[in-house]
């Protein structure tokens, strides 16, 4: 799934689609006490200096600040390489308790291993790793490649068989074939079966993988604008109208990570999405805010 700029917004149609049956299954008979995270996926953007964090602020510190302006991080760099024991309990200790880490899973289990039948002892250290984190851990995921196809089920299926138990976790599937409704079903009932979550990717050059089945609790979605084009805006707003109707059926939790092509803009469209949901659902999720400019004062 490629998260680059569509070539012809003006084509795309930006509804969002029925929901699926088994979304008002999932939300059905649970308490209205939903909590709600907002992010980016990263936390070190240099360009970020002198708006949202300090002037001069270290690469050091950038977790930090990144805490004070949102409650939630779509964690990617444990997609690339298992965070040691250090890096862990460093990002604990720095966050708030109310703050949540979101881990993408390790490529090598994703995109490798999980085909070749070798991936649960892997799997089984990166989530030990990752428990560390202990109550800020919110809820990791894995991004299947664009390559499995409906036919790598039972080996996703055997995977999820060796996952700790209670281990929080949504899944991203890629291919234009596992959106096919034979698939699919099946798909949702075995992440059902595990009460997993599933990943609903918001991309305007895919609207075949916005498909809005819950199957738990817990909706993680995952929306790439197109440096604020206004369809970004339309999006979110249909978002906001979504949300609004699955809190009131009782979404318990709410994941939802703003990215945009460098992700320069995605704190822009944080604030728009916040505020936007803040007013429609009567919340009071704090707003990230830019840094005030400090002015150089005169010597005479």
């Amino acid at each position: 799934m490629e998260f680059g700029k569509v070539t012809d917004l003006q084509a795309i149609d930006f509804t969002l689609p029925a929901d699926h049956p088994r979304t008002a299954h999932s939300l059905r008979h649970i308490p209205n006490t939903a909590q709600i995270y907002v992010g980016c996926p990263v936390w070190a953007n240099k360009h970020w200096l002198g708006t949202w964090y300090p002037v001069g602020a270290k690469d050091a510190h950038l977790l930090s600040h990144y805490v004070k302006q949102f409650n939630s991080i779509e964690l990617n760099s444990t997609h690339y390489h298992l965070p040691d024991i250090a890096s862990v309990q460093r990002w604990k200790s720095t966050a708030p308790r109310h703050f949540r880490f979101c881990p993408k899973v390790l490529q090598e289990i994703s995109h490798y291993q999980l085909f070749d039948g070798t991936a649960a002892p892997l799997l089984a250290e990166f989530c030990a790793h990752i428990q560390l984190l202990e109550e800020k851990l919110g809820c990791a995921f894995l991004q299947l490649p664009s390559y499995f196809t409906p036919d790598k089920l039972p080996l996703l299926a055997n995977l999820l068989k060796t996952l700790p138990k209670n281990f929080p976790l949504a899944l991203e599937i890629r291919h234009s074939a596992c959106f096919q409704p034979e698939f699919f079903n099946r798909y949702l009932d075995l992440l059902q079966h595990h009460q997993l979550s599933t990943v609903i990717t918001d991309v305007a050059g895919r609207r075949d993988a916005l498909q809005l089945a819950l199957t738990s609790p817990t909706a993680f979605i995952r929306f790439v604008g197109n440096s604020l084009h206004p369809s970004d805006f339309q999006r979110l707003d249909a978002w906001v109208e979504r949300i609004a109707a699955w809190l009131a059926q009782g979404l318990q939790q709410l994941y939802f990570f703003l990215h945009q092509p460098d992700n320069t803009l995605a704190p822009e469209l944080a604030v728009y999405f916040i505020e936007r949901l803040n007013q429609r659902c009567q919340l009071q999720l704090a707003v990230p805010q830019k840094q005030a400019q400090v002015q150089q004062g005169k010597l005479f």
